[in-house]
């Protein structure tokens, strides 16, 4: 994300999306809020912005020409973590969870509120600008290295393939060791306040990540550390005594 101003007020934001209609409306309501706000019809238009720009959040569209909304996001999340917004016509759960999989940090459904995708939009920004203050954005317990700043996890010293929200949600475990969250909670600080998800998302990234750590090995019963269910609650990051 751009380090261009200390809150919202200002951000570059891009905005993909071949419907005119859609973008003359979010132009005027995010012009509106003082956002400095950038227009793609297509997927590849949306890339070649996205590098021309470095904009401080996307607002992606999935059904896109050219090149959909799935691969452009999959393509932004290899260069960085620049937030992104997933704006579609479809309302299936499943695709709701494959879009954060992806790295989305928010996902809204058409027709939507001009109003409330602006409050999404601050929402986003806010904890990202919140991640970028962060001390040093530097984990390490036992062997595990999480490293927010460049968005690496390492094991041992190997790199791991996580998922910026993986990544984010270990993070967040991680820092408050041997503490319980309920999947609520943990929307809540990873998703943000005002996401509207299911719980699902959450056991879905939890599964992932003990696969992507080697936790369901049975070697790993010995390791100092876990990710623990805690039954009928949520989760925690357990360090063993």
């Amino acid at each position: 994300m751009n380090t261009m101003n200390a809150s919202v007020h200002g951000a570059r934001i891009l905005v993909v999306d071949d419907d005119p209609n859609i973008c003359e409306v979010l132009r005027l309501y995010l012009s509106r809020e003082g956002f400095e706000t950038h227009f793609a019809r297509d997927g590849q238009e949306a890339l070649a912005a996205y590098a021309a720009l470095s904009p401080d959040l996307v607002i992606l569209d999935i059904m896109l020409p050219r090149l959909d909304g799935w691969d452009v996001c999959r393509r932004i999340r290899q260069q960085g973590s620049t937030p992104i917004i997933m704006l579609t016509a479809i309302g299936e759960s499943t695709d709701r969870v494959a879009g954060l999989e992806l790295g989305a940090d928010d996902y809204v459904v058409k027709p939507f509120d001009p109003n409330e995708l602006v409050a999404r939009v601050k929402a986003v920004l806010r904890r990202t600008l919140a991640a970028d203050r962060s001390e040093t954005g530097r984990l390490e317990v036992s062997g595990l290295e999480i490293d927010r700043e460049r968005y690496e996890v390492r094991l041992h010293g190997e790199l791991l393939d996580l998922a910026p929200k993986e990544l984010e949600l270990l993070y967040y475990l991680a820092s408050h060791p041997n503490r319980v969250f309920t999947r609520d909670q943990l929307l809540e600080a990873v998703w943000g306040y005002d996401y509207v998800g299911q719980s699902r998302t959450v056991d879905v990234h939890i599964q992932r990540l003990r696969k992507k750590l080697g936790l369901s090995d049975p070697a790993a019963k010995d390791r100092p550390w876990d990710i623990t269910t805690v039954w009928g609650v949520g989760y925690k990051f357990e360090v063993k005594d």
